[in-house]
C-alpha cells in the first residue's frame, strides 16, 4: 500500500487546504462547529477518491479539488447529525460537536454544510454532478431513517443490515468515484464501473468497520468496545452471534437486546464471545466478497498508476484494524 500512502500524503495539504477555503466565509457564529468536525483527523478517503477516478480517466487539473471535497463536507455533516442522533459523546476520541456546542448550534452547522456542498459542485455548472451530489444526501438521509426504523430490531434479514449501510457509508464513496468519473469525461461504462466500484468498497468499509466494534483495540482511538450492541444495532457480528444461541440463552439476549437492558459485564461478555467464536473474522470475509466485487469494477478502467492506487484502497479497508 506504499503507493496509495504515498499519493495521500501528497495530496492532503491541497485537500486541506482547499476544505479551509470553501469554508473561510461561512459566518462566524457557524465556525466554531464547522472547524472542529474539519479539524479532528480522518483520511481524507472522499476527496482522494475523486481525484484518483478522475485521474485514472486522464484528468488531473487542480479544479477539481473543491468538486472532490464538496462529498467531504457532506460527509462532515452527516457525522455532526449522526453524533445527535445517537447521543455520542466521542468522535475521532475527541468530544463530538454537540458536547462542546449544543445539539441546536450543531444541527444548523450540518444544515449548513450540506447546502455549502451543493453550492460546490453547483459552481461547475454540469446537471450530472449536481444531480449526483443530491441523490447523495438524499439516500444518505434515508439510509439513517432506516437504521433508526431498525434499531433493536432482531428479525430482519441480512439485506436490511446492507441497505441501512450503502445510505450510512457506501453511497458517499459512491458518489465520490461518480464525480470524479464524470468530471473526466468518462463513458457510460467508465462511470457505471466508477459508481459499482464506489458502492462496494463503501459496503465492505463499512462491513469492516462494524467487525472492528468488537476489537479490544478500539477502547484505545476513543470509540467503546461493542457500542453497536449498546446502541441496539444488529451488525454481521451479532447477526451471526444470535444464530449460535437456542431456547431460553437466545431468548434473554433478544429480550436484553430489544429493551437495551444489557449491563456491562455482559456487553464485554457477548463481544468476548464473538472474538472467541471468531465472528469477527467471518464478518470480515463477508467484507471480501464486496471487496472482490470492487475489484472486478476497476477492471473495466484503464490501467494506469492511479488505477493501481485504486487498487490498493481494497486491500487497506481488507487490512483495517482501526
Amino acid at each position: 500500500m506504499q503507493e496509495l500512502l504515498e499519493y495521500l500524503t501528497s495530496k492532503q495539504p491541497q485537500i486541506n487546504a482547499t476544505l479551509a477555503a470553501e469554508t473561510a466565509h461561512l459566518n462566524a457564529l457557524v465556525q466554531p462547529v464547522v472547524s472542529h468536525v474539519l479539524t479532528a483527523g480522518g483520511k481524507r478517503l472522499r476527496p482522494l477518491l475523486t481525484l484518483l477516478t478522475a485521474a485514472t480517466l486522464g484528468y488531473t487539473d487542480d479544479d477539481i479539488y473543491p468538486l472532490a471535497c464538496s462529498v467531504e463536507l457532506l460527509h462532515s455533516a452527516t457525522l455532526l447529525h449522526d453524533d445527535i442522533i445517537d447521543d455520542a459523546e466521542l468522535r475521532r476520541g475527541k468530544p463530538a460537536a454537540h458536547t462542546q456546542f449544543g445539539n441546536t448550534k450543531t444541527v444548523l452547522a450540518g444544515d449548513v454544510l450540506l447546502a455549502q456542498a451543493n453550492l460546490v459542485v453547483a459552481r461547475y455548472n454540469d446537471a450530472r454532478l449536481t444531480q449526483c451530489i443530491a441523490e447523495a444526501i438524499v439516500k444518505t438521509a434515508t439510509g439513517e431513517i432506516e437504521e433508526i426504523e431498525f434499531l433493536r430490531s432482531t428479525d430482519h434479514p441480512q439485506q436490511t443490515y446492507i441497505d441501512i449501510i450503502k445510505g450510512k457509508t457506501a453511497f458517499l464513496l459512491q458518489a465520490s468515484c461518480i464525480l470524479g468519473a464524470v468530471k473526466a469525461g468518462g463513458t457510460e461504462e467508465q462511470i457505471a464501473a466508477a459508481s459499482d466500484f464506489g458502492m462496494n468498497l463503501g459496503i465492505a468499509f463499512q462491513i469492516v468497520d462494524d467487525a472492528l466494534d468488537f476489537a479490544i483495540s478500539t477502547k484505545s482511538i476513543g470509540k467503546p468496545v461493542a457500542g453497536d450492541l449498546r446502541e441496539g444495532k444488529l451488525t454481521p457480528p451479532l447477526h451471526m452471534y444470535l444464530a449460535t444461541l437456542e431456547g431460553a440463552e437466545r431468548t434473554d439476549f433478544v429480550t436484553k437486546f430489544e429493551a437495551g437492558t444489557f449491563s456491562e459485564e455482559e456487553i464485554c461478555s457477548v463481544a468476548a464471545q464473538i472474538r472467541e467464536l471468531g465472528l469477527d473474522n467471518a464478518t470480515r470475509e463477508l467484507a471480501d466478497s464486496y471487496l472482490e466485487k470492487a475489484q472486478q469494477a476497476l477492471e473495466i478502467l484503464p490501467a494506469c498508476p492511479e488505477r493501481k492506487i485504486l487498487l490498493q484502497t481494497l486491500e487497506y479497508v481488507k487490512s483495517r484494524s482501526a
